[in-house]
């Protein structure tokens, strides 16, 4: 396991204030606020952990409220609002400074037989045919509006082994294409135990990363590391479908149907590398095109 990968799950490792009350720190962003990705899979591992055992999580919906600080604790204060005889609800709110950041609902289930179907995975490449981070990145650095920006992606990426099948909006900005894009990802080292609490709260993490990808695609923009667009995830939901594991390759297969008024949407699967459906995720964000003097 790397020392990235373990700093990633000491920060989901929340500390326990009180009988539903737990706090988190942040790690360094990419950008100067909390990532998305973080906050919620801490609210969900506040969630999970008080639930009865034997149920695992299907589904989360979730909303960001106001910019988190990554130099402050983020105090996480759970709502048990059901506990039924198959499924769990809980209720999170992320608060700092006084003030709430986030919102989390949250449903969990014992397993149960039912009817399956699926959609079909598409097609994609071997992941192993693709190149890393550290192989990709500092090809694109004269692209970024900032040269530290690589160098702080990758930073930020260490932790999980994420790899673009296309190239990514910052490769082509300028140059409209069909607003989808996948990537392949798994962490960056295998994991220890098989905690489903665990591997879906690190998808979760990874979930944030690229979902909105499709949506500058479609308007050849090469997103916040260009400069020529400003964004924030605004709400974020997902369904757990299937048992995984997130130290094994998942394909998260993105697209946008719409974007108007500011906003991007986002929808996406994640499938397993054996062509099982694990997780499906829609997510809006803010997209402005900032304005020039």
């Amino acid at each position: 396991m790397t020392e990235a990968l373990n700093d990633l799950l000491d920060l989901l490792d929340l500390e326990r204030i009180e009988e539903n009350i737990f706090r988190g720190r942040s790690r360094s962003a990419i950008v100067p606020r909390v990532f998305g990705g973080q906050v919620a899979a801490q609210a969900l591992v506040a969630a999970g952990r008080t639930v009865p055992d034997g149920r695992t999580a299907h589904s989360l919906h979730a909303y960001f409220l106001r910019m988190g600080d990554p130099g402050a604790p983020i105090v996480y204060t759970v709502d048990r609002i059901r506990d039924g005889r198959s499924f769990t609800t809980r209720r999170v709110v992320a608060v700092q400074h006084g003030q709430p950041i986030f919102h989390l609902s949250a449903s969990f289930q014992t397993y149960e037989e039912g009817l399956e179907h699926q959609a079909d995975m598409p097609p994609a490449p071997d992941p192993e045919t693709l190149p890393t981070a550290e192989e990709a990145l500092p090809r694109y650095a004269h692209l970024f509006a900032h040269p530290s920006i690589a160098e702080r992606m990758l930073e930020a990426r260490q932790a999980v082994d994420l790899r673009y099948v296309d190239e990514p909006p910052y490769a082509t900005a300028g140059e409209p294409r069909a607003p989808r894009s996948q990537v392949w990802f798994r962490t960056n080292g295998k994991l220890d135990g098989d905690d489903p609490l665990l591997h879906v709260c690190l998808a979760t993490y990874v979930s944030d990363m690229t979902l909105l990808d499709s949506v500058l695609l479609a308007h050849g923009r090469g997103g916040w590391a260009t400069g020529d667009v400003v964004g924030a995830s605004l709400d974020h939901a997902m369904w757990f479908h299937r048992p995984f594991r997130a130290d094994e390759w998942l394909l998260y297969d993105q697209q946008s149907p719409s974007s108007s008024g500011g906003r991007g949407l986002g929808q996406a699967r994640i499938y397993t590398r054996d062509g099982r459906l694990a997780i499906s995720v829609i997510q809006e964000g803010v997209v402005r095109v900032p304005h020039r003097d």
